[in-house]
């Protein structure tokens, strides 16, 4: 049986009951990582400021605070699906980069760091359990979750650090998607912001939060080129994971509750925030947008 789907030069099929065309239709399933072996590791720049700050990993409010989160998203209608831990696996708690959910299925990733290496493997072995068809494997270079937004229907964006995302990693994607016909814009960056999903969110349909601050100016005007709205937050806020947020769809998003700034300003545009408390996980390194991948969402508005 042929692992995966994706037909070479394009037209492969779009999923009926499983996939995406953007990151703010409705969102209907949701896959997330375990928290049985999480931990702050040193690599990640983000744990590092926390325990240079003096911060300390608190197991018991972890749990406690995974356990708002899932409410979170059962009372705002979401059926969510939690990947099998692996002991050996430390930061297989943010699901959002050992995927990609794409129109024609997941693209399953390859890790950059050696701690989280072996994702593929419970991630792989998820979609094949449930019969979801999987679109490719990512076989050249580094490629994580983090870096990829199906910005609107027809329109991929996907950072690259050079590292977490490499060209090569990169080059491939581009090639996959731009054969299904659609546009796939990437934009470079510095390591240390880990992720483009740091400095960047859709929050509803032409509306994005953005650290202004942090991103290039020509990505920037590109953003306001194509009609998206941002909503711009300090730098600081930025720093502790303030743009690192999940659209939920029928204007609503969801984002941790130490984000006061972005909360404020989404409620200024009519947005519904819903907010746990999830300070355990962005202390080390990635925020409830890290901590999942979209698995359904309802076709984007027009």
């Amino acid at each position: 049986m042929k692992l995966t789907h994706r037909q070479p030069g394009g037209g492969s099929p779009i999923l009926s009951q499983w996939g995406m065309d953007s990151e703010y239709g409705v969102l209907r399933d949701v896959l997330l990582g375990p928290m049985d072996h999480y931990s702050w590791q040193s690599g990640n720049a983000m744990s590092r400021r926390s325990q240079r700050l003096g911060r300390r990993f608190d197991r018991e409010t972890a749990r406690a605070q995974y356990g708002e989160m899932l409410d979170a998203y059962r009372q705002a209608g979401v059926n969510t699906h939690i990947l099998e831990p692996d002991p050996v696996l430390p930061y297989q708690l943010y699901a959002r980069d050992s995927s990609v959910m794409t129109p024609w299925g997941p693209i399953v990733t390859q890790m950059y760091s050696p701690w989280r290496r072996g994702e593929w493997k419970p991630v792989l072995e998820f979609y094949r359990d449930r019969e979801i068809p999987v679109y490719d494997v990512v076989t050249a270079g580094a490629f994580e979750g983090g870096d990829f937004m199906v910005l609107e229907p027809g329109l991929v964006v996907c950072g690259s650090s050079g590292e977490r995302t490499s060209p090569e990693g990169l080059a491939q994607v581009q090639d996959w998607i731009e054969a299904e016909g659609w546009e796939f814009v990437s934009y470079r960056f510095d390591p240390y912001f880990l992720h483009l999903d740091v400095k960047l969110a859709m929050l509803d349909h032409k509306l994005a939060a953005a650290c202004i601050q942090a991103l290039e100016q020509d990505f920037v005007d590109w953003l306001r080129g194509r009609g998206i709205e941002l909503i711009d937050i300090s730098y600081r806020a930025m720093l502790e994971l303030g743009c690192n947020v999940v659209a939920l769809g029928n204007g609503r998003v969801l984002l941790p509750k130490d984000n006061t700034e972005l909360a404020q300003k989404c409620r200024a545009h009519g947005l519904t925030v819903i907010d746990p408390d999830v300070s355990m996980f962005t202390a080390g390194g990635g925020g409830v947008h890290c901590m999942c991948q979209p698995l359904r969402r309802e076709k984007a508005p027009g």
